[in-house]
Parts: C-alpha cells; sequence; structure tokens
C-alpha cells in the first residue's frame, strides 16, 4: 500500500474531532453569517471532515480527520454543507490524503446528495481532479468543482456511497420481521462500544440429520475496514438473493450452511474512520492472536470458527474493496489434497478459477 505523509509539524495529527456546525466567513469579517458563509459539519454517524481553510469565496481546503487512535490512515470523509448561495460556484480541494494511489486518477468522483435530492449521485468526472499539488508539497489533493443551486438545501458530500451501522441493523430487523424460516439472526458479541457484532445463518432445515451433517459450511465476512463500503453493498445483495425464493438459492440452502458476519468493524464504520477499529488497529493484521478486550469482534469470529473445528469451514470469503483497483480481485487460500502435505495444483487452478468466473 503507497501512503504519504502531510506536511512537516504533522498538523494532521492534530485532527481529532471532526467539524460541527462550523461557518467559515472570509478573514477578518465579523458579524452575523451571510448566505454564502458556508457552513460545515462532520459530526453525524460515519462523518468525517476534520478541518476547513477559506482560501477564497470560490474555494476551501478540506482536511480529512485521520482514523482514531491511528493518524497513518486519512482517506475516508463525509461532511455536510449549508446556509449556500444560489449559484454559488466552489472549489473543494481535499489536501490531506494518505495514500498516493486512487480510483479518483481512473475515473471515479465523489457522491453528492441533498435534501430536496436525497439519492446519492456521482459528481460528473469532468469536474473531478486528482493530482501532485505544488501548493501542498506535492501532496496528492483530490479537487472538485461544484455549483449549489438550491439556497434551502443542505449538500452531502462523500467519498463514495456511505453505508452506516444504523442502515444494516435497520436492514436487519427488517429481514428478523419477515420471519423466515431458514433464517436465524444472532448477536454473536459487542464492539470496544458496545456495538453488536451480527451473525446470520442461512440453511433449510427439517431435513434429515444425515443431510443436515452432510451439508457444506460457507463462512462470510464483510467490512473489516470501515471506509470500504461497497463491501456492505455486496454482502446485503448475497443476502438478498440467499434468503429469496430463486431456485438456484432454495438448492444452496438445501445444501449449503451459510454463515455470515455483515460488519466486523461496526465501531470504525459508525466513526467515520478509514481502515481502523475505535482503537486504531487494522483488524485485518490480527486474527493471528485477537485479543478479547482490544478486538474483541474478531475474537468473538475466531472463537465461533474454533468451536466449529468439528463441523470445518468448506470455503470462506472476506468481502472487502480496494481504493486503487476497479477489478474483482479474488485471493484464495491454498486447496490441499486428503493425503498429502502440498497443494494440489490442479484443484486449486480449476475450482478458483471457475468461482472467480462465477464471481464475474
Amino acid at each position: 500500500t503507497n501512503f504519504q505523509t502531510y506536511g512537516e509539524s504533522g498538523a494532521e495529527d492534530a485532527l481529532v474531532g471532526n467539524v460541527n456546525k462550523l461557518t467559515v466567513s472570509p478573514p477578518g469579517y465579523s458579524g452575523a453569517p451571510r448566505k454564502g458563509h458556508l457552513v460545515f459539519d462532520a459530526c453525524f454517524e460515519s462523518g468525517n471532515l476534520g478541518r476547513v481553510d477559506y482560501i477564497n469565496d470560490f474555494e476551501f481546503d478540506l482536511f480529512i480527520r485521520p482514523d482514531t487512535c491511528n493518524p497513518r490512515f486519512r482517506v475516508w470523509f463525509n461532511f455536510t454543507v449549508e446556509n449556500v448561495r444560489e449559484t454559488q460556484r466552489v472549489i473543494f480541494n481535499i489536501v490531506n490524503f494518505s495514500k498516493t494511489k486512487s480510483l479518483y486518477r481512473d475515473g471515479m468522483s465523489p457522491v453528492v446528495k441533498s435534501t430536496s435530492r436525497p439519492k446519492w449521485q456521482r459528481l460528473p468526472p469532468k469536474n473531478v481532479y486528482y493530482y501532485r499539488c505544488p501548493d501542498h508539497r506535492r501532496n496528492y489533493v483530490m479537487s472538485f468543482a461544484f455549483c449549489f443551486d438550491r439556497e434551502d438545501d443542505v449538500y452531502q458530500f462523500a467519498y463514495c456511497y456511505p453505508y452506516t451501522y444504523s442502515r444494516l441493523q435497520h436492514y436487519l430487523a427488517s429481514l428478523e420481521r419477515k420471519h423466515l424460516p431458514y433464517l436465524r439472526r444472532e448477536q454473536l458479541g459487542l464492539s470496544v462500544q458496545q456495538r453488536r457484532l451480527d451473525l446470520l445463518t442461512i440453511t433449510n432445515s427439517g431435513q434429515s440429520l444425515r443431510l443436515h451433517k452432510e451439508k457444506k459450511l460457507v463462512f462470510l465476512t464483510a467490512r473489516v475496514h470501515p471506509g470500504e463500503s461497497p463491501a456492505s453493498f455486496i454482502c446485503q445483495g448475497v443476502i438478498d438473493f440467499l434468503v429469496s425464493q430463486h431456485p438456484v438459492a432454495q438448492i444452496l440452502r438445501d445444501h449449503v450452511i451459510f454463515k455470515i458476519v455483515p460488519m466486523l468493524n461496526p465501531d470504525g464504520v459508525y466513526l467515520g474512520n478509514y481502515r481502523c477499529s475505535l482503537m486504531g488497529f487494522d483488524l485485518n493484521r490480527h486474527w493471528q492472536d485477537p485479543s478479547p478486550w482490544a478486538h474483541p469482534t474478531l475474537h468473538a469470529v475466531k472463537q465461533l470458527i474454533v468451536q466449529m473445528n468439528q463441523d470445518p469451514v468448506s470455503f470462506s470469503l472476506a468481502l472487502e474493496a480496494v481504493s486503487c483497483w476497479s477489478q474483482l480481485l479474488l485471493f484464495c487460500s491454498i486447496t490441499m489434497t486428503q493425503n498429502s502435505v502440498g497443494p494440489d495444483p490442479e484443484a486449486f487452478f480449476y475450482r478458483h478459477k471457475y468461482f472467480y468466473s462465477v464471481m464475474h
């Protein structure tokens, strides 16, 4: 992974909180804010904006608030702007990205919505620029131009489509209300801040004990990194399909037990972090020996897998999103033959090649 530092004084390290209804007026101005003196806010679920610098009436430098307890990661942003003037044109510069590579170089653009248009839309790529900026020690900056068109609207901008912890809870509650006989929701554990770690089990019941024992076990996790919101959309799509009446879904439920943990890092998602948990840990680096107090969600999941040792996992899938790859990226474990200590190259190649083609 490519990271960059910002500045020599470590100024971005001091950004420990989000802006809260921050009015940005021209230097030296006093008095009540006028229309066009923009008000920035990120004190909401999954919000992130640490600082705003006024450049002129049309341009503002925006600083991402680093992940909690870990200033190394500064990628995700999600904030609102209000008190706009109709037809007001602005340029927002996100100036302290920690990554040098980004899909913004390849045509991706931030998303925007407003109170009168609540559906997220992507900004036109022609209005988005990702470049090394000489004014910011040649660090990478993402600038985008925008024209506000409705004075009474509150506008919201985000790195990509947000998928919050609350959204997941509403979705899972709606599934529970359907009382599907092949779906069970459990609280596997709690995060450091006492948010739910949900576990879904999807499989058809009422079969004979022999058939049930012959079922394969598939384990799926998502959202270990909070800024990778596409993983949650994919996970919800997988769940929707598996609980549907599609003939393939019914066959899968007959032959497979699906265990799904849809959000491994609920605190990080809620706080608006990009990669880390509340305590600044990249959870994906702590599977080997997770701590019950520092990494309670990982610890709970690993304990579950150990408990299922008598019925071992046949297939495990971790849903993630990579900020600099537009294609599907598939990491696979080595398939072992039953009577050897080395991999079976033919089985490894064809099984995973088939799965890759199915995912496409």
